[in-house]
Parts: structure tokens; C-alpha cells; sequence
């Protein structure tokens, strides 16, 4: 294996070494959600003619586990390592910068897939969602993942410490994710609030990713997807450039 791919097998393994705790946990938190939302809402939440309201949630449910777990794979690896010590071993290798964001990134985004394919296996005995456009569906579950997945290595590098990683989680990716559309229809809400929902770009994952399954959404695929693939592209910019020069790893 070249060096990446060593970094890459490396990071997998890390992540799966305790899988009950990084896979299995976020899938049961999902099934919870679609429990408890799907019984107490189903009779009284109607988001689309011909779809449930438990239908309408799993799309939802399982990006939403795509898109923290790939957060929480990047950063919490980085920053460990940082705390720890054990990053400097990475830092003894040739590895380029290149290298480096493609096994970090990579390997986040198969645990956000791993953990979306669970969470989607599990809510098959609640509900069956369609397959309108497989092909978006699988767009949007890669590009949302790389964002994530990017975003974590970026905060994983900047925080020096857990509480610092917590609160860039805790106040900025999980409000994020929650106000997307998740659990409901922007459609729903005031034009104020809908105006502020079409400023959060989590909200064109979870939207372009849930037309997929219904070929029905809140706005156009195409937005979503240019709007995604733009913000990813910035973001990796700015991962790729703080590891060209070893930002807060270096020093």
C-alpha cells in the first residue's frame, strides 16, 4: 500500500477496532429519534400527499447520521492524536499534505456511510421509503460526508483541547443539523424562518438528499447539489492549506 492508503487502513481500523461505540450507538440514537417523533407525529404531521410522516423522517434521520459522523471520525482522530502525542509519528513519515486530508477525509467518509447504510437497514422494519432518484440519493450521501468529513479535520486541527472540540460540535455542527429539515418541512415554517433555513447550507444536504427518495423537495436538486459541492470545495481549500503548513501540528 502507498502512504495515504496506509494512513487510510489505519484511520478504518480506528474507528471500527470499537464499532459497538462509533456505528452501532449512532444507529440505535437515529432509531430512537424515528420512535419517538414517528409515534407521536405520525397522525399529526402530513409533509407530503402520498408519504407518511415516519416515510418522510428516515431520509432525514439517516443523513443526519451520515453527516455527524463524518464530523465526529476526523475530529475526534486529530484531536486525540494531538493530545496524546501520537501525531508526531504521523509527522515523522513523507506523507504530503494531500495525503493526509485524502486518509482523514476518506476514512470519515466511510464511517458516516457505514453508519447512514445501518441507520437505513434498521428503519426498514418502520417504514419503506422509495428510491425515486437512486443516483442523487448517492450523490449528496458522498458530497455531504466530504464536507463533514472536511470540517472535522479543519476543527480538529484548530482546538487544542476536548472542550474546545465540544463546543465547535456542540454550538455550531449539531444546531446546524438539527434546523435542516430534518424532522420537517421548511415549507412549514414562517417566510422569515425559511429564509433563514435556505442560509444554512446543511439544509441543501438533507433537502437534495431526501428528493432522492421521493423525488420531492423543498427546493431544486441542482441548487443543492451546486451549493454542496461550492462549500466543500472552500472547505477543502482551507483543510488543505492549514496542513500545507502545519497548522497548530508543527509546532
Amino acid at each position: 500500500m502507498t502512504g495515504w492508503q496506509t494512513l487510510f487502513y489505519k484511520e478504518v481500523l480506528r474507528f471500527w477496532k470499537v464499532s459497538f461505540q462509533t456505528v452501532a450507538a449512532p444507529v440505535l440514537t437515529a432509531v430512537l429519534y424515528l420512535l419517538i417523533f414517528g409515534h407521536v407525529l405520525e397522525d399529526h404531521v402530513k409533509v407530503y400527499d402520498r408519504i407518511s410522516y415516519t416515510a418522510f423522517l428516515v431520509p432525514g434521520l439517516v443523513m443526519m447520521s451520515v453527516l455527524q459522523n463524518a464530523f465526529a471520525n476526523s475530529s475526534s482522530s486529530i484531536i486525540q492524536s494531538k493530545i496524546m502525542g501520537s501525531l508526531v509519528f504521523v509527522l515523522l513519515t513523507p506523507l504530503s499534505h494531500w495525503a493526509w486530508f485524502c486518509a482523514y477525509v476518506g476514512s470519515s467518509i466511510v464511517r458516516g456511510l457505514v453508519v447512514g447504510l445501518g441507520v437505513f437497514i434498521v428503519t426498514l422494519a418502520f417504514a419503506r421509503p422509495e428510491f425515486a432518484a437512486p443516483l442523487w440519493i448517492l450523490a449528496f450521501a458522498l458530497l455531504g460526508a466530504a464536507l463533514l468529513a472536511t470540517l472535522g479535520l479543519i476543527a480538529g486541527l484548530w482546538a487544542d483541547k476536548f472542550d474546545q472540540m465540544a463546543a465547535f460540535q456542540n454550538f455550531i455542527i449539531v444546531p446546524m443539523t438539527f434546523l435542516s429539515g430534518v424532522f420537517y418541512s421548511i415549507q412549514s415554517l414562517p417566510p422569515f424562518w425559511q429564509a433563514v433555513s435556505h442560509l444554512n447550507p446543511f439544509f441543501y444536504m438533507i433537502d437534495g438528499f431526501r428528493y432522492g427518495f421521493f423525488g420531492q423537495s423543498d427546493t431544486s436538486p441542482w441548487l443543492s447539489l451546486g451549493i454542496v459541492g461550492i462549500a466543500w470545495l472552500a472547505v477543502s481549500a482551507l483543510a488543505v492549506h492549514l496542513l500545507r503548513t502545519g497548522y497548530k501540528i508543527r509546532n
